[in-house]
């Protein structure tokens, strides 16, 4: 076996050669030319996906239906201060049992661990259709020229997904804790209230946008969206900033702004979240007769993964590895599932994602194992329960 068929069929020699690429958003610094390698060593058709500053990837391997891909991102965030940590972030040092590296939960690993269990499959004849890996450079950026773009490709070059296992470190504790069936949607909004600026010691001269705008967010942190949905927790907001750039004690201000986001479930949509936003702000307004303006940007709009069978191939091979049944979840932040969502049924498990974007970040030598195992079993069962 040559030293690339090894690197393919050894989901921790991979993962270590991914974390050694320092690839922080934007910048690619040779992981998906690692990951290309070992795929194409297996005999997957690669193709390489640039978008302005991101690069992707796209592989495949077999043909027809059904088609079961394997979606990642090979980008990382920032690691911080590197004094900090234990062992230089991109060393990918491996002591006590564990893998440390910046990558090593979200989600090099998990990359390397499907890419091990696909070598097992080919090898093995197990898969009975087309099993493909998309992989962005994108997901801890913008969004924006990452997975949306590869899917759009994909589209354009009638190349249909069935369904889609995202590898995110899905599992909060424990290997088997848990597969993510949805997500919830998020919606960044910047209210600001509009007064008249003048002397505080003449406020019959002046128009204080601050009481106004505080009466708003009251308002809006106080009044509950709803109380919940089918396997979601209740919506909820949060308000994270308040501005007013005032240096001045004696100066009433012109301007108040504040930043607050949503986190909302399938009752609701972007659209119908800034609506509602308009519906609790626009009588304060009236009562105080001042003006405002609110700007909503939607990152991700609410879904749940209904195709039971599908969730049921991966919660009975989680099951079969590890013991435990895992809760079937939409906590946490969002993901690129987020836009796979609106193309096939997708669900995500991958690693334990305590450390995740932590300093000395950091995985179970086991765990990665453990996990190509699972994906290994997943790749089979996928291939006999909807193979034709």
């Amino acid at each position: 076996m040559s030293e690339i068929d090894k690197l393919a069929h050894s989901p921790l020699d991979l993962a270590r050669e991914l974390i050694r690429r320092p690839s922080i958003t934007p910048a690619d610094a040779g992981a998906l030319d690692v990951l290309q390698t070992a795929l194409a060593s297996l005999g997957f058709r690669c193709t390489r996906l640039p978008f302005e500053d991101i690069d992707n990837l796209y592989a495949e391997i077999g043909e027809g239906i059904p088609h079961l891909c394997f979606a990642g991102h090979t980008d990382v965030v920032p690691p911080g201060d590197e004094a900090e940590w234990a062992a230089p972030p991109f060393d990918a040092i491996v002591s006590e049992g564990k893998l440390w590296g910046r990558g090593a939960s979200d989600m090099k690993a998990a990359i390397a661990a499907f890419a091990s269990a696909a070598a097992r499959a080919v090898k093995e004849g197990k898969v009975k259709g087309k099993l493909s890996f998309l992989i962005t450079g994108d997901e801890e950026g913008k969004g924006v020229n990452g997975t949306v773009k590869v899917l759009e490709w994909l589209r354009e070059q009638n190349i249909k997904i069935d369904h889609c296992l995202v590898g995110e470190p899905s599992n909060p504790d424990a290997m088997g804790d848990m597969i993510k069936v949805g997500r919830r949607g998020s919606i960044n909004c910047w209210l600001t209230v509009t007064g008249k600026q003048g002397h505080v010691a003449y406020p019959d001269r002046a128009k204080n946008p601050v009481p106004a705008l505080m009466r708003k967010l009251l308002r809006l942190s106080e009044t509950p969206l709803d109380e919940g949905y089918e396997r979601f927790q209740p919506s909820n907001l949060e308000v994270t900033n308040i501005h007013i750039g005032n240096e001045a004690h004696n100066v009433i201000p012109a301007k108040a702004t504040a930043r607050f986001n949503v986190r909302f479930n399938p009752n609701w949509t972007g659209k119908s979240i800034e609506d509602w936003l308009k519906s609790q702000i626009e009588p304060i307004a009236k009562e105080t007769n001042a003006r405002y303006t609110l700007d909503c940007v939607t990152s991700g709009e609410a879904f749940l993964t209904t195709d039971m069978k599908f969730i049921g191939v991966l919660s009975a091979c989680v099951e079969e590895k590890t013991g435990r049944k895992p809760d079937l979840s939409t906590t946490g932040g969002t993901s690129d599932a987020r836009f796979i969502k609106d193309y096939a049924p997708v669900a995500e498990f991958g690693l334990v994602g305590a450390t995740m974007h932590q300093v000395d970040e950091h995985v179970a030598v086991g765990d990665i194992e453990l996990l190509a195992d699972i994906y290994e079993a997943v790749i089979a069962r996928y291939f006999e329960t909807f193979a034709q």
